[in-house]
């Protein structure tokens, strides 16, 4: 397509061999067309969203780094219905306007799924552009429960839900810290805020009231002020709903005033970025996250592959692995591109993956159980022992 020349079949001695409307027939003519405007090498345009640049930019980089091993890995075993994929990465930095962008474009470029977004405050706006566009999209990483509550068609989650999330960091302070003095804090994003109301709703219903209950500005490079507030308020647990950034800071300048408080936060603190910032400032935070993907014998063979690449498949990059699996298989059983039959295709399950076991409800949430508790120490993260 676009050649000035769209006739001219053949190489080497043969070049410039013509073939003429005037001698063939009009449907050999056609024939001819059809074979240069759809090659037998034609793709399947998919693409991966999320926060490429950016101070999410970690959790980005875990959605592209997951999808680019699925695509590379379908199509080394013969692709999508006979077709091989082709991955188009946007960024939308985590900001809804730009997502609202990306998801335009994405519609533009005709792709059959989007993987991601990753923040919710970015998913939520983009999943009514696809849903307007006939689009699948399917997120490895956000997490507030309105995304999958709109009853959207076309829209899945393959992570958990901030209301699971909430049940479980809940639990975990009632159990190890009842009679704490706790503060709640919160970055003000759709993200942070709707977890940090989930723990304080599930600590209420639990008999515990929180001491203080609070919102940062997030961007900020000096927190000294909201630490020193919880060190002369006597705040001995401190739960944080919010991306990794602001709590790493917090983190630091906490450990230079001398105050050292149990923290707990969520999803967003699962990359070793977080280390890198608070070094041994960040002994001992306690995260909520979704079951660890590494430890599935499942993702044995996926995992050395990316481990003899030099990644390591930390927070969501199995996540969107799994994500782009699934949509594949969903494709393969349903024998179509369709995306309302490949939809249905998806609640009908269940399927293996690199997560093992996925299965999504009615919503098109993930049935798979949700989160458990992790503790960072010396750099790296394992499961809580509580």
């Amino acid at each position: 397509m676009g050649s000035s020349r769209p006739w001219l079949l053949g190489s080497g001695k043969n070049e410039g061999i013509m073939i003429s409307s005037r001698v063939l027939s009009f449907a050999a003519v056609m024939t001819v067309a059809a074979a240069v405007l759809q090659p037998a090498s034609a793709q399947i345009q998919i693409a991966v969203a999320g926060p490429m640049t950016g101070v999410t930019a970690a959790f980005g980089d875990q959605l592209k780094k997951g999808v680019q091993a699925a695509v590379a890995d379908i199509n080394a075993s013969g692709g999508v219905l006979g077709q091989k994929l082709a991955l188009e990465i946007a960024d939308d930095a985590c900001e809804p306007k730009q997502a609202v962008a990306v998801a335009n474009k994405l519609a533009g470029s005709h792709v059959s799924v989007v993987i991601g977004h990753y923040c919710s405050g970015s998913s939520i706006p983009a999943s009514d552009v696809y849903e307007e566009a006939g689009i699948l999209m399917i997120t490895p990483g956000s997490t507030n429960p309105a995304l999958t509550e709109k009853g959207k068609w076309n829209v899945f989650r393959i992570c958990g839900r901030d209301d699971q999330q909430g049940i479980v960091g809940a639990e975990y302070f009632l159990k190890n810290f009842p009679s704490k003095k706790i503060a709640i804090l919160h970055d003000k994003s759709i993200g942070g805020k709707g977890l940090a109301d989930e723990m304080r709703k599930r600590l209420n219903a639990g008999g515990v009231k929180e001491a203080m209950y609070d919102g940062l500005n997030p961007g900020e490079k000096d927190y000294t002020a909201v630490v020193s507030r919880l060190k002369d308020a006597g705040i001995e647990a401190v739960f944080y709903g919010g991306y990794y950034t602001e709590l790493a800071l917090l983190m630091r300048q906490a450990a230079d005033l001398a105050y050292h408080p149990i923290v707990m936060s969520g999803d967003s603190t699962m990359t070793g970025e977080y280390w890198q910032i608070t070094g041994s400032s960040g002994e001992g935070t306690l995260m909520t996250f979704s079951p660890d993907p590494r430890k599935n014998p499942e993702s044995k063979e996926v995992l050395a592959n990316m481990r003899k690449q030099g990644i390591e498949p930390e927070g969501y990059v199995l996540y969107a692995y799994a994500a782009a699996q699934t949509w594949a298989d969903a494709v393969r059983k349903a024998n179509t591109l369709d995306a309302k039959k490949v939809a249905a295709q998806l609640k009908s399950g269940p399927f293996q993956s690199v997560l093992g076991r996925v299965e999504f409800d009615a919503k098109g949430d993930n049935k798979a159980p949700g989160f458990v508790v992790y503790r960072w120490s010396k750099g790296s993260y394992d499961y809580a022992e509580n």
